[in-house]
């Protein structure tokens, strides 16, 4: 692999891994930073829930602040997790999605007070009952694009550069196909007080689409690396669908190849990006036990082209 990659493409971690497992802010920023040699994390809100108390969140932030000055790692981004992983703004109970307005407002703060530029989850899911009716769908839609935009106006008063969005897999959970993913991109930038980018996800897409270019991580990152300054990376296949690290066993059967993923972006002339290692792990053994080891792995792997 011999490529020239620009400098301000960043290879980072996101932080899933450590939940549960490494809830310590001085381990999980000690293994990111010394361990791995990673300078940039994008901590995951699962890792500091904000319904917590201030006190609780105020605790833990100094905690973090102090870890990550001392293994000089930075949190450039924050992004829901597993545990969000719900309907929040697509929600059909009015009362549940002013909620979620809310907390997504008090995750701005804790993204500001990390250190964050931005905040990024997947757009928002919807019932089966709301997807399968043309009308409700569309209204749901509207109303979880409106949610958005009085998010971002808060986010832009607290001074974050931009929000992001992460295209999933299925019609419930939006931008499953790529051209969803462009329309939904395109709705929801029109009238925003803050730009939405895209965090794109290599192993996401529809399976059930008649369009082979909508399970090919390269045809989504030729369509999307513009609006993408984040991309979470994880081996993949065709014929599965989840968070393989980039070990070996995997690489010998997995398609994405650091070269190729690399190349595309540069054609596309982006000079800047940062890509987020996404593993996840059984919790089972010997998965559990072996997390570190198959990180370094991976960081290995991709550092053969991302010095940074």
């Amino acid at each position: 692999m011999s490529i020239k990659v620009p400098n301000e493409f960043r290879l980072g971690l996101n932080t899933g891994f450590a939940v549960n497992r490494y809830s310590e802010p001085e381990e999980w920023v000690r293994i990111i930073g010394d361990e791995l040699g990673v300078e940039i994390t994008q901590f995951t809100a699962d890792m500091l829930n904000v319904d917590l108390s201030k006190k609780i969140i105020y605790k833990q932030v100094d905690r973090i602040q102090k870890a990550c000055d001392a293994y000089k790692v930075s949190i450039p981004c924050t992004f829901t997790g597993g545990f969000t992983r719900v309907n929040h703004l697509a929600h059909p109970d009015h009362d549940i999605r002013r909620h979620w307005i809310e907390w997504f407002k008090r995750f701005v703060d804790l993204s500001v007070d990390l250190g964050s530029k931005s905040m990024g989850s997947h757009f928002g899911i919807f019932t089966h009952l709301d997807n399968n009716n043309p009308d409700l769908r569309n209204t749901r839609r509207q109303q979880n694009i409106d949610g958005w935009h009085e998010v971002a106006s808060y986010a832009k008063d607290k001074g974050l550069e931009f929000i992001s969005w992460e295209p999933m897999s299925i019609s419930r959970e939006q931008g499953e196909t790529i051209s969803e993913a462009r329309k939904l991109h395109n709705d929801v930038n029109i009238g925003s007080p803050l730009p939405f980018k895209i965090c794109l996800d290599v192993d996401h897409g529809d399976l059930s689409s008649k369009d082979p270019r909508d399970t090919d991580p390269y045809e989504w990152l030729d369509e999307f690396a513009l609006e993408s300054p984040l991309i979470h990376l994880k081996q993949t296949n065709l014929y599965k669908s989840g968070h393989w690290p980039f070990t070996k066993e995997y690489n010998e059967v997995g398609r994405i190849q650091p070269d190729k993923l690399l190349q595309t972006l540069i054609k596309k002339k982006i000079n800047k990006v940062d890509l987020f290692l996404e593993p996840s792990f059984k919790e089972r053994e010997p998965y559990d036990s072996n997390v570190i080891n198959v990180l370094k792995e991976s960081v290995d792997f991709w550092r053969q082209l991302v010095k940074n």
